[in-house]
């Protein structure tokens, strides 16, 4: 078993991790705010002083070895030593600090997130709070993001899941669109109409193949983003489903069929294993989940 001669620096590690989590020099530089050849040398400089090759280029970018494998499970440990170390330092209990970054689909990313985020900063002005709105899963392995929202719960990886709440989706359509056609009065009716969905080929989960439930495959008007969709059935374009706490933002527009038709969905809040241990996580987590469960109530209450 090989022995490295050097205990590694915090400084150290936490280049390596970053490169590890991004597999490219030039990411792994920008997140640090460091030029892509000083990461290269930084990581340079750690495998020779551990005797041991770290990494390999390969075609998608850097790939770890067995030993940066092993290295790996070493820095993540340290890093959460340090975020420990840093709460315990910054008085907590006076309110969260530093940046969180929550990654989720844009429809809870657009129409719910703002609004409970803003009231937790406002509780917490030390807190710098980023939403990444993208209509993909996260990797928080890869602390793509602290916390992600999800719209199933996944089978594997070392991630707490926890349910946030229950939310509901209707057929709607604008005003206008509704006067200048005849009644729907049944799904069978809607196959006629111009539809708008998502890209059939960018569908990232069954749980978002909504015009599946009504046996439509292929949208005549399709994004890969709910905010799109839901401004095209405002502008007059069509029908589709939106999410019935989307509605108060979208004057003009009405549902269609809502005594025939309603989807149920959940969101769930997906946390890596091993942030359990930090209290800064955790409040923060209670207060997202709290707020997220009120916030889609009270705008279904609305819609």
């Amino acid at each position: 078993m090989q022995r490295w001669p050097v205990q590694p620096n915090w400084d150290d590690l936490r280049v390596f991790l970053t490169l590890a989590r991004n597999d490219s020099l030039s990411r792994a530089g920008k997140q640090l705010r460091l030029d892509p050849a000083t990461v290269g040398r930084r990581i340079a400089r750690l495998e020779t002083s551990y005797g041991a090759s770290l990494f390999v280029k390969s075609p998608t970018g850097y790939a770890l070895t067995e030993m940066g494998e092993r290295l790996l499970q070493h820095a993540e440990r340290a890093e959460q030593s340090m975020q420990l170390a840093e709460e315990a330092m910054s008085g907590q209990e006076e309110g969260l600090r530093g940046q969180i970054r929550i990654g989720a689909p844009d429809g809870a990313a657009n129409f719910v997130l703002p609004q409970v985020c803003a009231e937790i900063a406002r509780a917490n002005p030390d807190l710098e709070i980023q939403i990444v709105a993208l209509p993909r899963l996260f990797s928080l392995s890869k602390r793509e993001a602290d916390f992600a929202v999800a719209v199933s719960p996944p089978q594997t990886g070392r991630l707490m899941v926890q349910k946030i709440t229950d939310y509901r989706l209707s057929i709607a359509a604008a005003d206008s669109y509704l006067a200048r056609h005849d009644p729907i009065t049944t799904v069978e009716q809607l196959r006629p109409h111009r539809i708008i969905g998502y890209i059939p080929d960018m569908i990232y989960s069954k749980e978002v193949d909504y015009l599946g439930e009504i046996g439509i495959e292929a949208p005549q008007l399709a994004s890969n983003s709910v905010s799109v969709q839901a401004h095209w059935i405002r502008q007059g374009a069509g029908i589709g489903i939106v999410h019935d706490f989307s509605l108060p933002a979208l004057p003009g527009v009405s549902r269609v069929l809502p005594k025939r038709f309603s989807l149920l969905r959940s969101f769930y809040l997906l946390r890596h294993e091993d942030d359990k241990r930090l209290e800064r996580h955790n409040r923060f987590a209670a207060a997202l989940t709290e707020g997220m469960r009120k916030e889609v109530q009270r705008l279904e209450a609305l819609s």
